[in-house]
Formats: structure tokens, C-alpha cells, sequence
């Protein structure tokens, strides 16, 4: 699983069958002190997550197991929002 947040959603008028009733969103991947690592990417949202909101999803073969099918082409799903982080690396700033 990933970090990211989502920056935006896609409108499409024709999709896949099986993406009927899920939103496409854009992910911008962040490491867990939310910092950017790399491009952003379109992920369905499975969970109803909405911009500005730090996600966490899956990739590759596995971003098909949230949809109700056995096959889609899907490359990424949004499977969970988040709701705090906590990390070392952000314990040690606290006094």
C-alpha cells in the first residue's frame, strides 16, 4: 500500500463496464512525512475519498481485488482514507 492525495478527479462520460459507479481520481504519492515522490496517477476511489484528502491505495494486479469483478483495467485503487499519521521521524521534533 501508498500514501498520496488526492488532487482531483477525472469526468468521464463512457468507462468500462465494471467502473460504472466508481470515481477516477488524481493521486499525487507522498512518503509518511507527505512529502511528493513522484508523478501523480488516476486511481479509482472505492472508498469515497474527495480532494485534499491523504489516501492510502494499492497498485498493479491487486488494484482489481476492492471492484466487484475478477478482471478490470485498473492500475491503481484507492482503498482507505486516512486519518492521522505517526512516525519517528515525526515523534522526535515533539518535545
Amino acid at each position: 500500500m501508498f500514501l498520496g492525495k488526492v488532487i482531483g478527479n477525472i469526468w468521464a462520460t463512457r468507462k468500462y463496464e465494471a467502473l460504472k459507479n466508481f470515481k477516477l481520481m488524481i493521486v499525487q504519492p507522498l512518503n509518511s512525512e507527505l512529502e511528493k515522490t513522484g508523478d501523480p496517477i488516476v486511481a479509482v476511489d472505492t472508498v469515497g475519498s474527495g480532494p485534499g484528502e491523504i489516501v492510502y491505495y494499492i497498485t498493479a494486479s491487486e488494484a482489481v481485488i476492492p471492484l466487484p469483478v475478477d478482471m478490470a483495467p485498473v492500475d491503481a485503487s484507492i482503498v482507505g482514507i486516512v486519518d492521522t499519521i505517526n512516525s519517528e521521524k515525526s515523534n522526535k521534533n515533539k518535545p
